[in-house]
């Protein structure tokens, strides 16, 4: 079975469709130079691997473009300013993955802006704790599974009733 994406391309933006329903919207890069393309990049794309080498993130091509929000670029920088950069990397690349892992990114951001104005740096401990999900935003759910004698019985029945029907076609 195939399915068709439709993709209405815009001036700024892509539109994606699968049917009519929405799929997703993706911003347009613009060209930096007539030689030069623009790029978009997501940090959910890379940020897998940026958590297996956080360290990457220093001297990443792309860094300040990977930033969803001007908080996190001044959260790596403040970490920088400390004279840590092996810190650095690491908590922006957590804070960046706990974003992504909690959609919490627009508030993860206003409480990192938060402490950078009130003139600390943020922890990731107590970050990770304000946006955990809820307990009680998760239900519990109980199985009841059958014997598994039902099983036998219902396969017993299954080929008997075949055997009845190709006596009753002959």
């Amino acid at each position: 079975m195939s399915h068709r994406l439709r993709v209405r391309i815009f001036d700024d933006r892509l539109e994606c469709f699968l049917g009519v329903t929405p799929v997703v919207t993706l911003r347009r890069g613009r060209p930096v130079s007539e030689t030069q393309g623009g790029h978009v990049v997501d940090y959910r794309h890379v940020i897998h691997a940026l958590r297996r080498k956080p360290m990457a993130l220093l001297n990443l091509v792309y860094r300040d473009q990977l930033f969803p929000r001007a908080a996190y670029k001044r959260l790596f920088e403040a970490f920088r300013e400390h004279g840590d950069d092996r810190r650095a990397c690491k908590v922006t690349v957590e804070l960046l993955a706990l974003a992504q892992e909690r959609a919490c990114e627009a508030g993860l951001a206003e409480a990192i802006a938060i402490d950078l104005d009130a003139g600390r740096l943020p922890d990731l401990a107590v970050l990770r704790d304000r946006f955990r999900p809820e307990a009680s935003s998760i239900p519990g759910v109980a199985v009841k599974l059958a014997p598994l004698d039902v099983y036998d019985e219902l396969a017993s029945v299954s080929i008997v009733s075949t055997h009845s029907n190709l006596g009753e076609a002959a």
